[in-house]
């Protein structure tokens, strides 16, 4: 597989009232269009999150956004949007977004079409998250029943992490429940010319 530039990414601060937000920046070298399409939907899913969590009326309130970059690496940009925000009540409460772009197409990957068209990517993802729930004995709040199709996602290097939001399937206490399975598990299933398939291939 030929060497593939790997994206160059900033921090980009942004300071209002009761408000600082630290946003990942991408540039790819040649690739202005899907430069602009991946900042386009890093800013469009920032804004989302700071929509759901609501007003900042209180005087305590308060909101803290930042990124984790997950992977940069064969052409496969995959990185999390994090958003605290302190309303009122007991606690604050983070959300996130994980995002995973191919560099050279720029928009944003859902879970699906990692996969190979007509293949059970739900069924095999379940029972090796339900696995995972039994073997480190994870209270949830309700039996797991599988993952949604548009379960939430990022890549590492040669693994899928599989996610959860808070008290989507645990109590607050867990945070986000994260479920890594090997792209070896689901050779079968990958979509060669996808960002798995990439991270398949050895070189």
């Amino acid at each position: 597989m030929p060497f593939v530039q790997p994206a160059y990414v900033h921090t980009s601060r942004v300071v209002r009232p009761k408000t600082e937000l630290l946003l990942p920046v991408v540039s790819i070298a040649g690739e202005e269009g899907a430069t602009a399409a991946i900042n386009g939907s890093i800013r469009s899913a920032a804004r989302m999150l700071m929509e759901e969590q609501g007003s900042l009326d209180d005087p305590r309130s308060e909101m803290l956004g930042y990124y984790e970059l997950k992977n940069n690496q064969k052409g496969v940009l995959s990185l999390s949007l994090f958003n605290y925000a302190y309303t009122g009540g007991a606690h604050g409460l983070t959300l996130q977004r994980s995002l995973t772009f191919m560099g050279k197409d720029g928009k944003p990957i859902p879970l699906a079409a990692l996969f190979k068209p007509g293949s059970d990517y739900r069924k095999r993802l379940s029972e090796l998250v339900a696995r995972q729930i039994k073997q480190r004995d994870i209270q949830t709040l309700q039996p797991f029943e599988g993952i949604r199709p548009d379960q939430d996602y990022y890549i590492a290097d040669r693994a899928l992490i599989i996610w959860f939001s808070v008290y989507e399937i645990t109590p607050y206490v867990f945070g986000f429940p994260y479920f890594p399975i090997s792209v070896f598990d689901l050779s079968d299933l990958i979509r060669e010319e996808g960002p798995l398939g990439v991270m398949d291939v050895n070189d």
